[in-house]
């Protein structure tokens, strides 16, 4: 699906419609149009093989992914700062988990061999992929970094 250049098309993650907003409106403003629930939230939503794939697929606007596994210990220490940089950058980019246990396929396809990995999209495009836990500024420099390159 195309946009113009002044609109996003956005996956609502509660019933999976794909909503169009103007490009540079604060996401934590925008609800789905179909059921009213925010199209963006201060905390990371965890995602299953299904709607990350509807993401990957429909959704043009940025977000960022971190796979992760319960069982891993650098992915419990990063998981307080990816929540503290998805409230601190919530009307910019959408921050989603993927567990990689519960999601075996979608990891696979995405040739994930190391958690955590940080995955950034943009326009529908894979523009970045880092794995090993990032902490703190670094989490939120590199996440920068990717949108200003996007």
């Amino acid at each position: 699906m195309t946009t113009t250049t002044n609109t996003q098309m956005l996956v609502c993650t509660h019933c999976r419609q794909v909503n169009r907003l103007p490009t540079g409106k604060a996401l934590t403003v925008s609800k789905c149009g179909k059921c009213g629930h925010p199209l963006a939230t201060s905390m990371p939503v965890d995602v299953d093989s299904e709607l990350f794939n509807k993401l990957r697929g429909r959704d043009s606007g940025p977000f960022i992914v971190d796979v992760w596994a319960p069982w891993c210990g650098p992915c419990r220490m990063m998981a307080p700062d990816f929540e503290a940089a998805a409230n601190v950058m919530r009307d910019k980019v959408r921050f989603f988990k993927l567990n990689s246990d519960q999601n075996q396929p979608a990891a696979a396809s995405l040739g994930i061999r190391g958690i955590p990995t940080l995955l950034a999209y943009d326009k529908g495009k894979l523009v970045a992929q880092q794995a090993g836990a990032l902490r703190g500024a670094a989490l939120t420099q590199w996440i920068e970094a990717q949108l200003k390159t996007a």
